[in-house]
């Protein structure tokens, strides 16, 4: 069924189509409107023998499913920004005992200064804790990942973040195609868990581990993802046999034929990545591009395949490591490691700042006549931070940054020099 519905709308309708068990869930935006959706249908009986908890706490809701997939339910919810990091123990718990729980990231920054605007910070925040993450590019990817999650999930026994860009894709409205349960039925094969709740059989979970076997639990889960990196592909591929769309997958390329310079990205900002490509290749350009679709674990030997050949590669995330620069070229860098390739880490977007084909095309064109800095921060108003740091110079007192630089903003307006 093809509607024009929004993105939220059109992942609750997917989650309902996998057939959850549990649903636990804490409202913030801007997740709010999949859980509220999930909420209404669940009251009114359309998700079959669904139980839905509205918990006090984002800590809450994902506690309530490590019990609830450790009991034998299929299990989801959802989050964001301060909302995922407050539930970081359950998080770092949900994989370290091996639950196929699926969550959405409605990706949001991460405060203070509070901003509820979409970037990276909050999913990056947590690449490590042994959760398979997968980034959507558009509503459709969305909603189709979703299907692909709980499959992948239930398969290596792994927790699964699907991250979809917060209002850029959760508010947005498309066109989307939703399939039928009989196919998606035929797609996801009912959940079948190494466990169930029995109370006449007792038995425990999350036992303490020594040094004696810690390393070892740690590798399996290691393996584990190693196992997705094939596992990924195979069930994307499989995904479009049955509903004839790509969709997910490790890496998708674009225009990739002949080109020196490539632009790697994550998310929603690809589809003006692309058409900044097309744009450039009117010019005579030789560029293509490159999504990440699957994040952790990290295709490094994939991309290093594809990007052996190229001159120079542009990292374009939506995240900020501070004190190094960035996090996604990092994991660039070591795929192309002795290669003699340069990675240029470029931040953009952070806190929801648009990223326009414009400030693209001259990035690009700094990148390849050598006048990036690294990293370089794309639209940056100099004057601000320079006016700041001559200030902080001169006053050298302690205090909150973000309330000066608001006052500087306005005092000088927003205009990039």
């Amino acid at each position: 069924m093809r509607a024009q519905i929004e993105g939220s709308q059109a992942v609750a309708e997917a989650v309902v189509l996998c057939r959850p068990e549990v649903i636990a869930a804490y409202p913030i935006s801007p997740q709010t409107h999949i859980v509220e959706r999930l909420s209404r249908m669940v009251k009114g009986g359309e998700v079959g023998r669904c139980q839905y908890l509205n918990v006090e706490s984002e800590f809450g809701a994902l506690s309530v499913l490590i019990g609830a997939s450790a009991a034998g339910a299929r299990t989801y919810t959802a989050t964001t920004s301060q909302g995922l990091l407050f539930m970081a123990e359950a998080v770092y718990n949900a994989a370290g005992l091996g639950l196929p729980i699926v969550m959405t990231i409605a990706n949001r920054a991460v405060g203070a200064p509070i901003n509820i605007w979409n970037d990276h910070s909050d999913s990056m925040a947590l690449r490590d804790a042994g959760w398979i993450q997968l980034y959507a590019e558009t509503c459709q990817e969305a909603a189709d990942l979703h299907l692909q999650a709980f499959r992948l999930a239930e398969e290596l026994s792994c927790p699964v973040m699907v991250c979809m860009d917060g209002y850029i894709l959760t508010h947005a409205y498309e066109p989307i195609d939703l399939p039928d349960q009989s196919e998606v039925d035929s797609f996801l094969p009912p959940f079948s868990p190494v466990q169930v709740l029995d109370p006449s059989d007792p038995i425990s979970i999350g036992a303490m581990v020594g040094p004696e076997a810690f390393t070892e639990v740690k590798y399996l889960a290691h393996r584990q993802h190693l196992r997705a990196l094939t596992l990924v592909p195979d069930i994307a591929d499989s995904f479009e046999q049955q509903f004839h769309r790509e969709s997910g997958g490790l890496y998708r390329a674009y225009r990739m034929t002949d080109a020196d310079t490539v632009i790697i990205a994550l998310g929603s900002v690809i589809g003006t990545i692309k058409d900044t490509v097309d744009e450039l290749r009117d010019e005579g350009i030789a560029i293509g591009c490159l999504k990440v679709g699957c994040y952790r674990p990290f295709p490094a030997m994939q991309l290093r395949a594809v990007l052996e050949s190229v001159t120079r590669v542009i990292v374009v995330e939506k995240d900020l490591a501070v004190g190094i620069g960035g996090i996604v070229s990092a994991d660039v860098r070591m795929a192309l490691n002795g290669l003699p390739i340069p990675v240029h880490t470029v931040i953009a977007g952070l806190g929801g700042r648009s990223i326009s084909a414009e400030s693209l095309k001259h990035m690009v064109r700094d990148a390849r006549a050598e006048r990036l800095s690294e990293p370089y921060f794309l639209d940056l108003n100099m004057r601000v931070v320079d006016e700041e740091l001559a200030r902080r110079q001169e006053e050298r007192q302690a205090g909150p940054l973000a309330e000066q630089l608001i006052r500087a903003v306005k005092a000088i307006g927003t205009k990039v020099v």
